[in-house]
């Protein structure tokens, strides 16, 4: 699963959006989010595979259903989101020049559905690799780092798109329908 995950990302997340062309960039902003994102999971994913494999701080044998289903579900959520954001979609924070606010598809629920989907791979993982303490690890890591993330992006919206924005943010939560 953990190479399907990989996959994903590479053809998803970096060959499409390159042949699709992203055109001019207007700002960059990014302020070394995707750095920083790129460390915590694969930090994240090094100790949920060491403590799985020191065979301590187990969780029952069902956890690794659990983990696969929110794996795929996580996958699936976030490609789903690349793909609606089409060529606007980047793994740094940058404002193209002829941007538009998406909200449709997955971010008709929420602004962050790709990050969604991440958080959820990550967090099922650790649940498949049925560590308790690695998935408490991943929650802290990548939600303080994800975290970071959405707020350098959320600023960079709120600059270009203003009160659009404004009133798109007051619709949709940020991660989890209804709830945050």
């Amino acid at each position: 699963m953990v190479l399907i995950w990989i996959v994903c990302e590479v053809v998803g997340g970096k060959i499409v959006p390159a042949l699709r062309g992203r055109g001019a960039v207007k700002a960059r902003v990014d302020r070394g989010s995707y750095a920083v994102i790129w460390l915590s999971v694969f930090v994240s994913v090094t100790i949920v595979f060491n403590l799985a494999a020191s065979g301590i701080t187990l969780l029952p044998d069902w956890f690794f259903g659990l983990g696969l289903v929110m794996m795929i579900g996580g996958i699936v959520l976030r490609q789903w989101a690349i793909f609606v954001l089409g060529r606007f979609f980047s793994t740094k924070v940058r404002i193209l020049s002829d941007h538009r606010l998406v909200t449709n598809g997955p971010y008709s629920v929420v602004r962050h559905p790709s990050y969604t989907g991440a958080f959820f791979t990550l967090v099922g993982l650790g649940l498949a690799s049925r560590t308790w303490l690695g998935t408490v690890i991943v929650l802290i890591l990548c939600g303080a780092v994800y975290g970071y993330r959405i707020n350098v992006e959320e600023k960079a919206l709120k600059a270009e798109f203003g009160e659009q924005y404004l009133d798109y943010s007051r619709r949709t939560k940020r991660l989890i329908p209804f709830v945050f």
